[in-house]
């Protein structure tokens, strides 16, 4: 079932970028709220080679609608050159918590 929402999976290479990237999406009301996972270990192809850095995961809550402007909000914002954002959509939940992302969603 789409509920109309998603998440935002976003890898930060530390808890102060994370922590920028959430404040301005949330603040924007582009996500009605951001987890900060980590530190995790992240292991990637990038410039030809296997690199192996530590990172911090965030997780955005939004609905869908917003996903490309925050998207693009994101990419503005991230040091890196590019960035991991990765949408998956929220197939059901709690109808309450659901609607409070609504509501916080809305831009005024």
């Amino acid at each position: 079932m789409d509920t109309g929402f998603s998440l935002l999976y976003v890898t930060a290479p530390s808890r102060d970028v994370a922590m920028t990237l959430a404040h301005a999406l949330v603040g924007e009301r582009l996500a009605a709220c951001a987890n900060l996972l980590g530190p995790i270990q992240s292991v990637y192809w990038w410039d030809g080679k296997v690199n192996d850095e530590p990172e911090v995961a965030l997780i955005l809550k939004t609905r869908t609608e917003l996903v490309p402007e925050a998207t693009e909000r994101l990419r503005a914002l991230h040091p890196y050159s590019c960035p991991c954002v990765v949408a998956v959509a929220i197939d059901g939940g709690n109808p309450a918590f659901l609607g409070w992302l609504a509501a916080e969603t809305t831009r005024l």
